[in-house]
């Protein structure tokens, strides 16, 4: 009898050994996976992956046999979620099948900037990676949105209607998801700042300020003066004066080469507010809330004009008499 429970003692600790060492093994087992993203494929499974990983050489088929005796033994490590992961360097087998088993997918991530036109959006839409491409107009843009009903008429073209932030996704999700969160932002963010306006602005609805806040946004990327940059169109709005900004002008003109010329001001397109008066009939590019706040919230002044001194900033002018004063000097180069 005391011979008999010897030999289960020795068995024991035997089986106790051998347990404890294959599971040393397989938790030590490195995998080098080419590259930082892998793909999941679906209904795979740890045993499947590994015989994939095994046909590729970067592991061996006892390898695989120890991790086949392994998850006999934990049953509930055998399976995995179909997906596009990120792959750390030097990680281990158990690891990175951990990681399948988690489910927590890559996170990709697409930036839309304050200042560029809804067609420099579209075209970052359509070069993100790993994306579902169902978007390719502008008109596909406007399509989804939704316009609140007591905000006035609906915008009849889609630029501005995304907003400037980083939109973070996991692989195949598709484009119009990220166009509607990305609307819903800008949606949130043209309320708030219209909600906090400051009162008497000559704007009539929310499309207004989104449409003012677009050219304070190419006029000015300097977030210290943009109040003062809408001072500057609101006054020149409650005077009825031509807003006379360079960007709408820009704007509305196809295919322009970076120089604008006398025909260009002279040109009739909608959008030029040298030869129209009020705001043009949409906005110019996408708005960020610096600018979206300095539309509602203008610094209240006397000033009617401003010029560029050649560093990002802007010289403010009361009097065209000043105004003139400045170009000669930043512009042209002379003495007052």
């Amino acid at each position: 009898m005391l011979k008999t429970l010897k030999v289960m003692l020795f068995t024991g600790i035997l089986l106790g050994l051998g347990y404890y060492f294959s599971v040393r093994y397989v938790e030590q087992i490195p995998l080098n996976l080419s590259g930082d993203i892998h793909t999941v494929a679906p209904g795979s499974s740890a045993l499947r992956l590994c015989r994939q990983w095994q046909q590729q050489t970067l592991l061996t088929e006892s390898q695989c046999l120890m991790l086949r005796l392994y998850l006999k033994l934990h049953p509930e490590d055998a399976a995995v979620q179909q997906g596009v992961y990120r792959i750390s360097t030097e990680q281990t087998l158990l690891q990175v099948l951990a990681l399948f088993r988690s489910g927590k997918e890559a996170q990709f991530a697409l930036t839309l900037i304050e200042g560029e036109t809804l067609q420099q959006s579209l075209i970052r839409l359509q070069q993100a990676e790993y994306l579902h491409q169902d978007i390719t107009n502008a008109e596909q843009v406007l399509q989804l949105l939704q316009w609140p009903q007591d905000w006035g008429p609906e915008p009849q073209h889609g630029e501005a209607l995304l907003y400037p932030d980083t939109y973070y996704y996991t692989a195949n999700s598709k484009a119009s998801e990220l166009v509607k969160r990305s609307q819903l932002a800008l949606l949130s963010e043209l309320d708030n700042a219209w909600q906090q306006r400051h009162g008497e602005l000559p704007l009539q609805n929310r499309y207004q300020l989104l449409i003012l806040a677009s050219i304070i946004e190419k006029e000015s990327s300097y977030p210290p003066e943009k109040t003062l940059v809408a001072s500057v169109f609101v006054n020149r709005l409650r005077k009825n004066m031509r807003l006379q900004t360079d960007p709408t002008v820009i704007y509305g003109i196809a295919d322009f080469n970076g120089n604008i010329t006398r025909a260009d001001l002279n040109n009739p397109h909608s959008y030029n507010t040298y030869r129209h008066h009020g705001l043009p009939p949409g906005p110019i590019s996408l708005v960020g809330r610096a600018s979206l706040l300095a539309a509602a919230q203008p610094a209240e002044t006397e000033l009617y004009y401003f010029v560029s001194k050649g560093d990002g900033s802007h010289q403010f002018s009361a009097t065209l008499e000043q105004h003139n004063a400045a170009v000669r000097k930043y512009i042209l180069g002379t003495k007052p």
